[in-house]
């Protein structure tokens, strides 16, 4: 919906000539700040003048947070590794936020073709449910330490983007088993899918940063 409300965000470009974007959602309870300081070491992508929006997600209680209000994508109601007990409409508003700023970043001049989504927990779970759910399909989808919410279409028709997907192998808040099932599901589904596992919790460490680089990069050269 084209009146749907742009999120305040954090933005940083790797040049001044921009070619390409990537809209990068941050974890439950942080804000967009929080992941602006990895551009600076993603230092082969950079090359190719990349924009990354951070946006800040609207604050509301979280029901498995005992109802706190913090910066969230949407309601989570039960967290473990049977699953993640979600808001569907939640979600799907949280899809229409950041399918607005996906429209953005075309009007400015980046083609679909060469705009990314990332996420980090909640964030890349948002990331690969709007991947997954929009007609704008993006270029890629980068999902650190996440899931797949249930909601997701799998099974439409249409691009399949290539997701880079990483997590800690003792990851106490989202079990590696989820991320591994939402890696299986894509790829049964047509999606090119780069898995990675770190001797890590629910973190980013610096070796995954360094492949994500890689895989951005190669993405960028393929579409230039």
């Amino acid at each position: 919906m084209n009146d749907t409300p742009l999120l305040e965000c954090v933005e940083q470009c790797t040049g001044e000539n921009v070619s390409a974007s990537v809209v990068w959602l941050h974890g439950l309870g942080a804000d967009g700040h929080d992941f602006a300081p990895i551009v600076d070491e993603l230092h082969q992508s950079a090359g190719h003048g990349v924009r990354f929006v951070f946006p800040h997600a609207p604050a509301q209680p979280v029901t498995v947070n005992g109802g706190m209000s913090m910066p969230a994508w949407y309601d989570i109601r039960g967290l473990g590794g049977g699953g993640i007990d979600e808001d569907t409409a939640g979600i799907e508003q949280a899809r229409l936020q950041v399918e607005a700023l996906m429209r953005r970043e075309v009007e400015r001049g980046t083609p679909i073709e060469r705009l990314f989504l990332a996420g980090f927990s909640q964030g890349a779970a948002t990331a690969l449910y709007t991947a997954l759910n929009t007609a704008m399909k993006p270029a890629g989808v980068i999902a650190l330490s996440g899931w797949l919410p249930s909601g997701a279409e799998t099974g439409g028709r249409g691009p399949r983007p290539p997701v880079f997907m990483a997590h800690g192998v003792q990851d106490p808040i989202v079990p590696i088993e989820l991320g591994r099932q939402a890696a299986a599901t894509l790829e049964n589904a047509g999606h090119p899918v780069e898995w990675h596992d770190f001797p890590m919790e629910h973190a980013v460490c610096m070796p995954e940063i360094q492949r994500l680089d890689l895989w951005l990069t190669s993405r960028l050269t393929t579409q230039a």
